[in-house]
């Protein structure tokens, strides 16, 4: 995902989230930001992206990842710990078109990660958020069906750092606890670059229309 203020994307129908995530903006936020004005720009930021044939281009790639994973999985060598990344907004998640907390799965994703997880393959979440937002995010991913088996967020000095560094170095931080990446999964390019990952998938993100 391309770093924005992706506070403004979440909770606007929830006052209680929708307060701690615009506490939680980073300070590129351009000026002060109220729940009003970020449902506003995240309607706008969505309007040129239609939801029916998003939800078809991300089937279509998931559809090309699936019998790669089931191949994969089922060739696991011996004692391997495979693992699966994935980024949040608008890949596991429909930051952009769920306009209420929790936030609603993006489904082409979740099948697929209900797939791997199902067959012993644990989830990794990398995301640019920050982490004064963890629990929330955590709480969301467990409620629309993912089994977290770990979730990185921006602590207040990976703020000041390249996001596909800071990236690529959580995936490092993956494969020293043993585990192999089998695939990355993000809808950008800061998400899938720096190696560390037998596989990458793209989902769309439009040219940045979507985080």
């Amino acid at each position: 995902m391309t770093f924005r203020p992706w506070a403004r994307r979440i909770a606007v129908g929830s006052a209680s989230a929708a307060a701690l995530v615009a506490f939680a903006v980073p300070a590129e936020a351009a000026g002060p930001t109220t729940a009003s004005t970020s449902a506003t720009a995240a309607v706008t930021a969505a309007a040129d992206v239609d939801y029916t044939t998003w939800q078809r281009d991300c089937q279509t790639v998931m559809d090309q990842a699936l019998p790669y994973l089931k191949q994969r999985i089922a060739d696991a060598r011996p004692g391997e710990r495979q693992a699966i990344v994935f980024d949040i907004d608008n890949t596991t998640l429909e930051t952009d078109f769920g306009f209420s907390f929790p936030q609603p799965a993006n489904r082409p994703a979740l099948r697929v990660a209900q797939y791997a997880q199902d067959h012993g393959v644990a989830l990794f979440f990398v995301t640019a958020r920050p982490g004064i937002i963890a629990g929330v995010t955590d709480f969301n991913l467990e409620h629309v069906g993912y089994d977290v088996s770990g979730l990185y967020v921006r602590g207040f000095l990976d703020l000041f750092k390249n996001v596909a560094d800071y990236k690529t170095a959580q995936r490092v931080d993956i494969e020293k606890r043993g585990y192999t990446i089998i695939a990355n999964i993000g809808n950008s390019a800061t998400d899938l670059s720096g190696g560390h990952a037998e596989k990458t998938y793209k989902l769309p993100d439009y040219d940045g229309q979507l985080s």
